[in-house]
């Protein structure tokens, strides 16, 4: 049995909307998850890219979180304000600005550790079925750019 062509127009058929979805209700628990780190969610994957590369260039900082400096720009400035993160500019070449976590940023890691955990607890999957749905997401990921590329 085909489904007929209109109903590939029923919300409940999109594929973007179930992720948009999902997207969602991750914000809303991850939401909870970092009020007690003082944290929002974008300021958190910020934090993650700085504690995993260290010091980095802003542009390659929004290249790593998929965000233009227009949008990464008021998170620094309150990352910065919080005492979490520091910018400088660059000693060789005045346009680049590099950012780095502080001290206080550093330290929060720690209180951190126990986000990833909780968050794959909420999902109710266990860790094979989460690194099966990161990984094609990934691969989708890769297949809309490409299309936008070919566009």
């Amino acid at each position: 049995m085909t489904t007929p062509a209109t109903d590939w127009l029923r919300l409940d058929r999109q594929i973007c909307f179930s992720l948009n979805a999902a997207s969602r209700a991750f914000g809303g628990v991850y939401r909870v998850l970092l009020r007690d780190l003082g944290l929002t969610y974008p300021q958190y994957l910020v934090m993650l890219v700085l504690w995993e590369h260290g010091e980095l260039p802003v542009k390659q900082l929004g290249e790593h979180l998929r965000l233009d400096s227009g949008t990464l720009s008021p998170l620094l400035k309150r990352l910065e304000a919080a005492g979490l993160v520091r910018r400088e500019r660059s000693a060789s070449d005045e346009r680049s600005v590099r950012v780095r976590a502080t001290e206080e940023g550093a330290a929060l890691r720690e209180r951190a550790l126990e986000v990833p955990r909780r968050i794959a607890a909420a999902t109710g999957f266990g860790l094979e079925e989460i690194e099966d749905l990161r990984s094609r997401l990934d691969r989708l990921t890769s297949a809309l750019d490409e299309a936008a590329l070919t566009e």
